[in-house]
């Protein structure tokens, strides 16, 4: 009976102990959750816009200003304050209205205005900047990834390995390993590449990004729509 009582005691003890520091770690997170500006790096995800307009017409959803006959490739779908594990969204609650100024500008690199207003909403939020200075960043964080040539305006369907696509993203740029970047896909298509970035511009290893990469043998990229030059 008192060795019973013993057990019970120290499994009550440890249960305790881990409560505490289960509610310790929870507190930390908390506390840094969704602050704008508390963050460890940032995710640029270009999105193959033709896929996404394939899907789209095949879900029967309405054309994105993207979808016209502009040849548009890699365009950015968004830049992703993110923490270690996790990452934070809608920070701000309302989000301060976007100056459709900005939207305007932005459209080259991100040709939808409500692609645009969603990514301010969601993770501009998050970075701690101005509307002005988030979105130049946006523009200042595209400008250093280099996309290769393969993929800057193919009149055809390309099939590819997500690993093919990684490295020639890690070639074509100086800095980046395999680990810092990650290939998303549908069923059939390649979606994104996620590159993840150093508040100061610098590539870096993202492992919990690289963990959701997309696992099939290969995909397609369907070709750009239109002619003309794309944006490079």
């Amino acid at each position: 009976m008192i060795r019973m009582v013993g057990r019970v005691v120290l499994a009550a003890v440890l249960l305790v102990a881990l409560l505490t520091d289960s509610c310790g770690i929870a507190a930390a997170q908390d506390r840094r959750q969704n602050q704008p500006g508390q963050f460890d790096f940032y995710v640029l995800a270009l999105s193959w816009s033709p896929s996404f307009c394939e899907a789209a017409g095949e879900r029967g959803t309405p054309p994105q200003q993207q979808c016209a006959a502009r040849p548009y490739s890699f365009v950015v779908h968004g830049l992703w304050p993110q923490y270690e594990k996790g990452f934070p969204e809608f920070c701000q609650v309302p989000a301060p209205r976007l100056d459709r100024n900005i939207v305007s500008s932005m459209l080259e690199l991100m040709p939808a205005p409500r692609l645009i207003f969603n990514e301010w909403d969601k993770h501009g939020t998050c970075s701690g900047l101005s509307q002005q200075a988030y979105f130049e960043t946006v523009r200042k964080m595209r400008a250093v990834v280099k996309i290769p040539d393969a993929y800057i305006e193919p009149t055809e369907q390309l099939t590819v390995t997500p690993d093919e696509v990684e490295e020639a993203f890690v070639e074509v740029n100086p800095g980046p390993t395999r680990d810092a970047i990650a290939v998303t896909c549908d069923s059939r298509r390649l979606g994104e590449v996620r590159l993840c970035l150093s508040k100061d511009f610098h590539f870096r290893a993202c492992p919990e990004t690289d963990a959701r990469a997309c696992r099939r043998e290969k995909v397609v990229m369907p070709p750009v729509r239109g002619g003309g030059a794309a944006a490079r």
